[in-house]
């Protein structure tokens, strides 16, 4: 049952068609993991935080750095040269005290991908380096985990709802690195702030069963434009090396 404070904090959303008490129960039971809270996971953790989730694991190393802080709106000046996963899991907690944020101060690699999935009902991949993707989404594949893929550059950006065994995977999709990828890419903190969006909204109705939630189209955000559209995606890869043996199924 919802608690009063429950019901207080949430009465608008819960007159959301098809969300309700229930979707509201499925939210506060549920584990997200975001990788990583700068421009992009950051305001896509905070629209999670504020919607319900129950428990939120943040992952992103290294310390806050001047040039973040046009676009990652976790962070305050104060916390330059200190941990940013520590100040993003401290601006949570101020904003909701009664969740349970754990904070990783690494970044996603081969000696702690599984680990990492194995704490999350559902994972929200944010980081800019395809390595750190591809792992995730190799662990979410074998866990059977759902993953909501999202990525920007400068005014474009991109979601996509990963669903083993439904919808093809990352790398069916991009079968290696791109090989025009740059660590350092221009970006507006406006534009990963809206494409966090929509990757966190298609997360929740994910979890709720609310909605139409975009599975097997890469959802395209034009913000030079303003325009948004739906690609449909290839199907599965049978060959693929990370979810071929289920698109075979």
């Amino acid at each position: 049952m919802l608690s009063d404070t429950d019901r207080a904090t949430y009465e608008w959303q819960l007159d959301v068609p098809g969300l309700g008490e229930d979707g509201q129960l499925k939210l506060g039971a549920t584990t997200a993991l975001v990788s990583r809270v700068g421009g992009l996971g950051g305001p896509l953790a905070m629209s999670l935080v504020a919607a319900g989730v129950g428990r939120i694991v943040l992952v992103h190393g290294g310390e806050l750095q001047e040039s973040d802080l046009n676009r990652q709106t976790l962070m305050s000046r104060d916390w330059l040269g200190r941990s940013r996963v520590e100040c993003a899991a401290e601006t949570i907690a101020r904003f909701k005290p009664e969740i349970e944020v754990v904070a990783v101060n690494e970044n996603f690699n081969d000696g702690n991908a599984a680990e990492l999935v194995e704490m999350a009902d559902i994972v929200f991949d944010c980081a800019p380096l395809f390595e750190e993707r591809f792992l995730m989404n190799r662990e979410c594949v074998k866990s059977g985990k759902p993953m909501i893929d999202s990525a920007m550059y400068s005014l474009q950006g991109q979601v996509m709802v990963i669903v083993p065994g439904k919808t093809p995977c990352l790398s069916c999709i991009y079968p290696e690195v791109p090989g025009h990828w740059r660590r350092r890419f221009p970006v507006i903190g406006a534009v990963s702030s809206m494409v966090a969006q929509v990757g966190a909204l298609e997360g929740i109705k994910l979890i709720c069963g609310i909605g139409e939630v975009s599975l097997g189209d890469l959802i395209m955000i034009d913000a030079g434009r303003m325009e948004l559209e739906k690609v449909k995606l290839s199907p599965r890869d049978h060959d693929c090396d990370v979810c071929g043996e289920l698109a075979r199924r």
